[in-house]
């Protein structure tokens, strides 16, 4: 960390209420993945394309998810 970097009057867990009333995600990438991606809107965009991918194969081949998974 750099010196110059001044904490003294900063408050732990400032923000850490909003987030848990927000429902904030984090999700951490892998470094591979990451370089393939310039931010967190490339991320999601690439994320909502394979969703929709998954939902037209699923409607093609007539297959839907089982409520149960094991």
């Amino acid at each position: 960390m750099r010196a110059e970097y001044d904490f003294s009057n900063g408050a732990r867990g400032k923000y850490y209420r909003r987030f848990l009333k927000e429902g904030a995600e984090v999700v951490v990438l892998e470094p591979d993945v990451a370089k393939a991606f310039r931010d967190s809107v490339a991320v999601n965009e690439a994320l909502r394309s394979l969703l929709r991918l998954s939902e037209s194969i699923r409607r093609l081949t007539g297959r839907r998810r089982s409520a149960k998974r094991g």
